[in-house]
């Protein structure tokens, strides 16, 4: 259900065909919500089919006709009633973090280098993500455009992605640097404490 709920409100900007949808989930709501094209068509079918959306043929002369969709009443209803109820907590779950939990057990040049791939990608999403900020703001200070914008929702989620992504930069940096410490390091002596005894209260 959620992905309708994006594309309802990606649709808040006005008419668009599936193509554009595409391209404004890529720029714009991939900071908080993931989805193929493939996904998005199939959704904006089942969504036509329950009344939520709207869709009118363009002919085109030297391409293939293309569908509009716009938002129905009955959709901006449906997301209206999405707004006001609480949304489900979020949680993590990723890959690059499993790995990372079990590096000492592992293959550290590999995790080291899922790291850095990691980080070579946050840099980039933290640039894309200025460029569009930039864009939003056309030159006006952000609080004369929170103040004046005529919707602002779109602002607040890319600034949440905007955070995410220098967070995930940070983090990655910090992963990283402890790696290469300890590998400059002489190995720690194997055996030790089990799991169990060393998160054992003290108490």
């Amino acid at each position: 259900m959620a992905l309708r709920n994006a594309i309802m409100s990606t649709l808040l900007e006005g008419e668009a065909s599936g193509y554009d949808l595409t391209k404004a989930f890529d720029a714009s709501a991939a900071n908080f919500w993931m989805a193929t094209p493939q996904q998005l068509y199939r959704e904006l079918d089942r969504m036509k089919a329950e009344g939520l959306v709207s869709a009118r043929v363009v002919e085109q002369e030297r391409r293939p006709n293309k569908r509009l969709f716009s938002l129905t009443e009955a959709g901006r209803t449906a997301l209206r009633s999405f707004t006001a109820s609480p949304p489900r907590p979020s949680a993590i779950r990723d890959e690059l973090l499993v790995q990372v939990q079990a590096v000492d057990a592992g293959d550290p040049d590999a995790v080291r280098a899922a790291l850095l791939e990691r980080l070579v990608w946050a840099q980039a999403k933290v640039a894309r993500y200025e460029r569009l900020r930039a864009r939003l703001l056309d030159g006006r200070f952000e609080d004369e455009y929170l103040a004046t914008a005529e919707r602002v929702g779109p602002y607040l989620t890319l600034m949440r992605g905007l955070s995410f992504e220098r967070e995930n930069q940070r983090w990655c940096e910090q992963a990283l640097a402890v790696l290469d410490r300890r590998a400059a390091a002489p190995a720690p002596p194997r055996g030790g404490r089990g799991a169990a005894e060393r998160f054992r209260s003290p108490c």
